[in-house]
């Protein structure tokens, strides 16, 4: 990628639950920033899938997706992404291939391998089997290819004695959404680079290891009819303001959560940008707090813009998926997320500038 192009944006929502919102207040605000990124030619709009966490609201990625690309007119919706190890793979391909069936051509299936939450609950979202879980995540490739054969139009062949019985997602597939694995370690690397599909490394949550995870999957990548070559993009947390100053009172709140998230803490509902102000980050904590945030793209317009622009070009991508991580001052209407809605629309603008 040259130093001079300016790559597309995507969005990547957890879909954040403030301790002024409830459930229902939090997917209105989803809502309204959907509009936003799409109002402001953002490329796909992805879901996270987190499970049995105060401050989040995404447990289900395509029943989101379907309220986001209904909410949207044109850009892409999907997860980023499916845990699959909680689910069994017929029942996720029979999500996604319903919503490709919905809004064809704009659906993308991300894949993870993590549980995406504590070990009890993982457990319960498996029926409570003993070894169910850790028997999915072995599994994980073969679950990976089943996923894939049951959303093509033929399916998938399960072979019995009495001969095949085929499993199809969808009754008359015309079109299939795009398949990505996740990974914030080599592992989901290494397998994308030898099914030939798209990978994206979580940069956002991990920063660390993204460039030896790429060279991995673009060195090994072994190239498929859909994907004749490698397919990645960067995933980075973002608060755009007006001002620095602001930028950095509106990222305190997320910077206190994760903090919470590192150090073994109760994960509650998000505070306020005053009340994170006003209770701060431990001394013992300052050095993790600042290695996070150090990571993060937080600052004014051309700034921020600019440090995009950086890393694109520093990983090699043209697209960039941005989690806008601002927080909200008291006050602030339950329904709503003014601050992230901006980090969106001066992004884009300074991008496009």
């Amino acid at each position: 990628m040259s130093p001079a192009t300016t790559p597309a944006l995507s969005v990547l929502d957890l879909v954040p639950v403030r301790a002024d919102q409830s459930t229902g207040d939090a997917i209105d605000a989803l809502r309204s920033l959907a509009r936003v990124a799409d109002e402001h030619g953002y490329r796909r709009y992805w879901l996270a899938e987190h499970h049995n966490m105060p401050s989040i609201a995404s447990t289900n990625p395509p029943v989101l997706a379907a309220m986001v690309a209904a909410a949207t007119e044109r850009i892409r919706v999907g997860s980023g992404g499916v845990m699959l190890p909680n689910h069994a793979p017929l029942v996720v391909a029979e999500q996604f291939a319903l919503l490709e069936a919905a809004f064809p051509g704009r659906v993308d299936l991300g894949i993870g391998r993590a549980p995406g939450t504590d070990q009890v609950t993982a457990w319960a979202l498996r029926s409570g089997a003993a070894g169910v879980e850790a028997d999915a995540v072995d599994r994980f490739p073969d679950h990976v290819d089943h996923v894939l054969a049951m959303m093509s139009p033929a399916g998938a062949a399960l072979r019995l004695p009495g001969g095949d019985h085929v499993l199809r997602a969808t009754p008359h597939a015309t079109s299939v959404p795009t398949i990505w694995l996740l990974g914030s370690s080599d592992y989901s690397a290494r397998l994308a680079a030898s099914r030939g599909l798209p990978y994206v490394f979580a940069h956002h949550f991990s920063g660390r290891g993204t460039a030896e995870a790429l060279a991995l999957y673009r060195d090994g990548y072994q190239p498929s009819e859909e994907h004749p070559g490698p397919r990645t993009f960067l995933t980075v947390n973002v608060v755009v303001a007006d001002t620095e100053a602001e930028a950095q009172r509106l990222v305190q709140p997320m910077v206190r959560s994760m903090v919470a998230l590192r150090t073994g803490q109760p994960l509650l509902p998000q505070e306020s940008v005053e009340e994170a102000e006003a209770r701060g980050v431990a001394p013992a904590h300052r050095a993790l707090a600042d290695e996070m945030a150090g990571r993060w793209v937080v600052g004014d317009p051309a700034s921020a813009a600019a440090r995009v622009r950086d890393l694109a070009t520093m990983f090699g991508v043209d697209e960039v998926m941005v989690s806008p991580v601002a927080g909200a001052l008291a006050g602030t209407p339950a329904g709503r997320s003014p601050a992230r809605e901006e980090t969106l629309r001066l992004l884009a603008g300074a991008l496009a500038a």
